[in-house]
């Protein structure tokens, strides 16, 4: 008896997700609640798992389909050994395979005849990459789920190594006759590949493009003096992860800075529904965090109301799960404001646009010794620049001037934050 795989429920408001990876083939054996396929989603990408314990008889839909709620994906075979049809499906999977990779099986490591290493199981197209490039994926140290290797492990392997992808087939020993004329050089070769958009980065595609038509996008900056926090965090950093558990970073001072700015220029904590303004009379902060399929941001609640301790464990959290895919829908549901810390990719000055329907976002970059004067003398000090852009349609030059100084002064002085000044 077989059973359904079926398209769960993807979160509010959303009907419909692209198939991402199938994590399991046909033949395989497959527990209860394991994940067989990935689905990507406008924000997350979500695992569908195996409603019944048994082996995965076959798929109905391809990796790059468009797959609606409740859809049947995939049939499960109930009991421990494969049922007739998976096992042909498997073999015949198995039999492609072994004709489309036979010549770069030659210089490629050898794999297990389901398509996985010794010690895992690879995708279709993890598998093809490392037969590409010649690796041995035991090498390779996956970021996927629960360790598992994924494309771009695979490449930036290869890339590290120097290699390009393996020659599909052995070249022919030349001929007295052929060897007379010297062979094309390839090192003018150029090629170009196609790939297809996730959905995730069709829709910050269209969010980013939408957010600059509909609002009236405006950036200004300023710079910090960094010297205060680095002090602070140097001598109390050990005592605190000692306490906490959790390192102590930069974002929790700029988050609780931010709240000071968005408690006394409302506007940047607000946003335009029609013809209304609507005003929040707490704080979430969205946090950009890069993830493998592009930037997610998940909401830190009530920032106003948490210390220093959790909003770093918040963050840590965030990134963790933001590099492993298991993010939900309600982590990025909301915000009133966000930070975006482009400083940690060696920024120095940017633009960030405004997460829709916010009306602001802070800009953080990297920090670097510059000279300043400070008492009418040349020093060195460690400077950041900050940018805050703003929705003008909503927030005036003289708000958002203001909100931005507020967090430098905080930044400069953090006991501003303490003294709720």
């Amino acid at each position: 008896m077989a059973s359904e795989v079926k398209v769960p429920t993807l979160g509010e408001s959303v009907t419909e997700a692209t198939v991402g990876e199938w994590l399991k083939q046909p033949g395989d054996a497959v527990a209860q609640d394991e994940p067989i396929a990935s689905l990507e989603t406008d924000k997350v990408a979500v695992e569908v798992p195996s409603p019944i314990a048994g082996v995965l008889q076959e798929t109905l839909v391809d990796v790059g389909d468009t797959v609606e709620v409740g859809a049947v994906i995939a049939r499960i075979a109930e009991g421990g050994a494969p049922a007739a049809k998976g096992e042909d499906a498997g073999r015949a999977a198995e039999q492609r395979e072994e004709g489309q990779d036979k010549r770069a099986d030659e210089t490629a490591p050898q794999l297990a005849s389901d398509g996985s290493s010794s010690s895992q199981t690879l995708s279709p197209a993890v598998r093809r990459a490392v037969l590409e490039h010649g690796l041995d994926p035991s090498t390779i140290k996956g970021t996927g789920k629960d360790g598992r290797l994924t494309k771009e492990d695979v490449i930036n392997a290869a890339k590290a190594k120097g290699d390009s992808p393996a020659p599909t087939a052995s070249a022919p020993t030349p001929s007295p006759a052929a060897s007379s004329s010297p062979a094309p050089s390839a090192s003018g070769e150029r090629k170009e590949e196609r790939v297809k958009m996730t959905r995730m980065r069709q829709t910050i595609a269209r969010r980013l493009k939408g957010a600059q038509e509909e609002a009236a996008l405006l950036t200004t900056f300023n710079d910090v003096d960094m010297s205060a926090v680095m002090e602070a965090r140097g001598k109390y950093k050990d005592l605190f992860a000692k306490k906490h558990d959790i390192k102590l970073g930069f974002m929790g001072f700029f988050a609780k800075a931010s709240c000071l700015a968005l408690k006394d220029v409302p506007a940047a904590n607000a946003y335009i529904e029609g013809d209304e303004i609507v005003y929040h009379d707490y704080v979430d902060i969205s946090v950009a965090v890069s993830a493998p399929n592009g930037l997610v941001v998940p909401v830190i609640r009530d920032a106003d109301k948490k210390g220093f301790a959790q909003i770093e464990k918040d963050i840590a959290d965030f990134g963790s799960r933001a590099r492993d895919g298991t993010l939900t829908m309600e982590d990025m549901k909301g915000g009133t404001f966000t930070i975006s810390n482009g400083g940690v990719f060696g920024s120095l000055m940017s633009t960030p646009i405004i997460n829709p329907p916010q009306s602001a976002v802070l800009g953080l970059h990297r920090i670097e010794d510059r000279p300043v004067v400070v008492d009418g003398e040349i020093v060195i000090r460690p400077m950041m620049y900050i940018a805050l852009s703003y929705d003008h349609r909503l927030i005036d030059g003289r708000e958002a001037v203001t909100a931005l100084k507020i967090i430098k002064e905080a930044i400069e002085d953090p006991t501003r934050m303490l003294i709720d000044l």
